[in-house]
């Protein structure tokens, strides 16, 4: 999602790496929390709306216009800011990686009304607690994953395409097999993505700017982890209303 020949490279104390790796971390996850934030409190404003859910959905039932924007934006944004990297300002990157995030609480509206509001948040306490287990774990493992991400994305890219057949399948046996799927790719994913970015830390140059827009793209990337988990998880928890 994002080029690490933006870092510099070359030899640095092993405590001053370790000092730009924790500042580097640190707003990465700063960023990534609040656009976590941003999504729940939109997600949550949007389904106690009923006019603003009306512009989701038609009376008469079925997406509207507007929500089929809102469904498939997200993807457009993800890619505009991978693929516009170097071409985007700093300031620009942020606003894409705010709107982003109240795009996808628009979209994620629809999940209450289809568990309660209990299962969500057991769901969402599941995830942080997985999440905050593999994100220590790939940060401080003095194993390199990097042979494991390949493995992983493969598995990404499978589970898509077992999605995409479940779709027409309609298999409850199936789903559930891809949720549990789903789960352990996500996982294994969250603790290699961490290291991944710990690493762009330690070769972070004095560039503020690359450094600002590499920690944005560094929180996609953890928000992404973290999304997917959570509704893997709630498909696996049930609860449906």
């Amino acid at each position: 999602m994002f080029n690490e020949d933006n870092v510099s490279v070359g030899y640095r104390d092993p405590v001053e790496t370790a000092s730009l790796a924790r500042t580097f971390m640190a707003r990465v996850f700063s960023w990534m929390f609040l656009a976590l934030t941003i999504t729940a409190i939109t997600s949550f404003i949007w389904a106690a709306s009923p006019s603003l859910m009306r512009l989701l959905i038609k009376p008469e039932g079925g997406m509207s216009i507007f929500g089929w924007v809102v469904m498939l934006a997200p993807l457009g944004f993800v890619l505009l800011m991978s693929f516009g990297f170097q071409k985007l300002s700093a300031p620009l990157m942020t606003l894409l990686f705010i709107v982003y995030a109240v795009l996808m609480g628009m979209s994620f509206s629809f999940i209450f009304f289809v568990y309660s509001v209990g299962t969500i948040g057991i769901t969402f306490g599941i995830t942080a607690g997985m999440f905050g287990v593999m994100a220590l774990a790939g940060y401080f493992t003095k194993t390199d994953l990097t042979k494991f991400g390949s493995i992983l994305m493969m598995g990404v890219v499978g589970l898509i395409v077992a999605m995409l057949v479940n779709f027409f399948l309609k298999s409850n046996m199936m789903g559930y097999i891809i949720s549990i799927i789903g789960v352990l790719i996500f996982t294994g994913l969250t603790a290699y993505d961490v290291q991944k970015l710990k690493r762009i830390g330690t070769g972070m140059g004095s560039d503020q700017v690359v450094a600002r827009k590499m920690s944005i793209m560094g929180a996609l990337t953890l928000y992404l982890d973290f999304i997917n988990l959570f509704l893997f998880l709630l498909r696996l928890m049930g609860g449906r209303k």
